[in-house]
């Protein structure tokens, strides 16, 4: 009986023991790390994003105090850009920059989680919260990095995230103008001269706001724009529309310019 038992306990403690020895087996590291790493770039270059992105993780996690765990780590940021998953993308650049504040590529996380904001603007008619993150973003960015190239290019883009918000804030200013809710309205063109004034949309936000003050009565207000249109914008349309407004002449016919910086880019 006694037999019997020692030989079940030995039983049990060997096949214990085998299983713990194949999990360490499994745990172990089975190809170098950059093997590993190299196998993950290459599936990245194939366009291979899923395959990229499990296999830098996989690198991260058999060898997470190593520099390729490093280099991993923001190269599967990059897969999931590629990928679309820019929640994703965006949580572990953030985690990246945190962790390693020094590192030569944080400019470059933080660019590639401008660009995950940027690349998911829409047109002026959708919410603006995926722009305004994306201005917040690519600003922290000039800020924190004023003369790396991502800075350079984020100036530029910059640009555009700010004409694109002002084209917002044009769109429902004319909105409530036709709907005869004047001082909403001049709140709006306001916003666009005060907070956007370099963009392609202050001429018409300034000849706006003669429209609107004009037609509330308020001339002194109206001509106050109206000089401040001519001031630094006396060849533009808009100062022409301004100008016959305040004289009782009839509007230009139409206007030449094209509204927004994005307009000028297109060929059309």
């Amino acid at each position: 009986m006694k037999f019997s038992k020692i030989f079940i306990l030995l039983s049990l403690f060997v096949i214990v023991s085998c299983s713990g020895k194949q999990d360490d087996e499994k745990a172990k590291p089975n190809q170098p790390v950059d093997k590993l790493y190299n196998d993950a770039m290459s599936k990245l270059n194939d366009t291979d994003y899923k395959g990229a992105i499990e296999g830098f993780e996989e690198t991260q996690r058999l060898y997470p105090y190593s520099e390729w765990a490093v280099r991993a780590e923001i190269m599967s940021a990059y897969s999931n850009y590629k990928a679309g998953k820019y929640e994703n993308a965006i949580s572990i650049s953030e985690r990246f920059a945190k962790q390693h504040p020094t590192n030569i590529n944080t400019p470059y996380a933080f660019y590639l989680r401008a660009l995950c904001y940027y690349d998911q603007i829409t047109d002026v008619g959708r919410d603006q919260r995926i722009t305004e993150e994306a201005r917040k973003a690519l600003s922290e960015l000039v800020r924190r990095f004023p003369d790396s190239d991502y800075s350079r290019d984020a100036k530029i883009k910059l640009d555009l995230v700010s004409d694109h918000l002002a084209g917002k804030e044009m769109e429902i200013g004319r909105y409530y103008e036709n709907h005869e809710e004047y001082l909403a309205a001049i709140n709006r063109f306001r916003s666009v001269v005060e907070q956007y004034q370099t963009t392609s949309h202050t001429p018409e936000a300034l000849h706006r706001l003669v429209e609107c003050y004009l037609k509330l009565g308020i001339g002194d207000q109206a001509k106050k724009y109206a000089s401040v249109l001519g001031y630094n914008y006396p060849q533009s349309y808009w100062y022409k529309a301004s100008y016959a407004l305040m004289n009782g002449e009839s509007l230009p016919k139409s206007s030449k310019e094209k509204s927004s910086l994005i307009d000028k880019i297109l060929p059309f």
